[in-house]
């Protein structure tokens, strides 16, 4: 199932709830009863409650936004240290520059293919990776420079391995979820009594308030999806995505 279908069906179903609930309590009302006398503490603290879970919400949102800025900064770093051992080691004979570009490229490939996939599906990366990537440091560290200019050459490629192999752990320490269990508890909660406050104010009287309820409680859904689509950088639709790999390493095989 799409991820924006998933939202459609939670905003329908927010604004469904909302407005048979209030309708249910409005046809089973006292004739006697005044919606306008709403006790002043129920007001007081359904605004306190709606103010605190708002900046509840913008705190995870931009928590998990942070998160993933963070997971596409991983690839962006990862690739850039790539493309420069594959540029770097122009200096080198032609058959250890041929070598460590040509696994710099399977490397890449296996990465934008069969990992990426994984990571999606199954919140990691691959050994077939990281063997592919042992590959690439034994190339560069176990060479040694014939020359002068091929030593200068010898250290930054290193540290650029160095570089390459740190992007790479944090993108594998960050393909799963980010917020733990106990913080969704608390943001479902807070939804649900945050929403059930405004039937404690009895806003059930005219279209307009019926109306007003219901998209309310469509943004509280639509939030909360956003929180959730955040929430596995690499995996759903607001992703961070491969373009950098694909951008430096344009003539990928397949």
């Amino acid at each position: 199932m799409s991820d924006w279908l998933v939202l459609v069906l939670a905003m329908a179903a927010a604004c469904l709830v909302v407005l048979v609930v209030a309708l249910l309590r409005n046809r089973r009302a006292p004739e006697d009863e005044d919606p306008s006398e709403t006790p002043d503490v129920i007001e007081y603290m359904t605004m306190m409650i709606g103010v605190v879970y708002a900046i509840v919400l913008g705190l995870a949102i931009a928590g998990v936004w942070e998160a993933r800025s963070a997971a596409q900064d991983h690839v962006q770093t990862e690739a850039q240290a790539l493309h420069e051992i594959s540029e770097r080691v122009r200096v080198y004979p032609a058959d250890v520059r041929d070598r460590i570009r040509g696994d710099v490229k399977a490397y890449v490939g296996h990465v934008v293919t069969t990992e990426w996939k994984t990571m999606a599906d199954h919140g990691r990366v691959t050994a077939e990776g990281g063997r592919l990537f042992d590959r690439i440091r034994a190339d560069v560290t176990d060479y040694q420079p014939k020359t002068d200019f091929e030593a200068q050459a010898y250290q930054p490629l290193v540290d650029q391995v160095t570089a390459a192999d740190t992007a790479r752990n944090s993108r594998a320490e960050s393909t799963g979820a980010t917020m733990p269990g106990v913080v969704w508890f608390g943001l479902i909660t807070g939804a649900v009594v945050t929403i059930g406050m405004v039937f404690a104010l009895q806003i059930r009287r005219t279209r307009r308030e019926l109306i007003l309820a219901g998209l309310f409680s469509a943004l509280i859904a639509f939030l909360l999806f956003l929180i959730w689509d955040f929430d596995a950088p690499y995996s759903r639709g607001i992703a961070a995505s491969a373009e950098p790999f694909l951008t430096l390493f344009p003539h990928l095989p397949g």
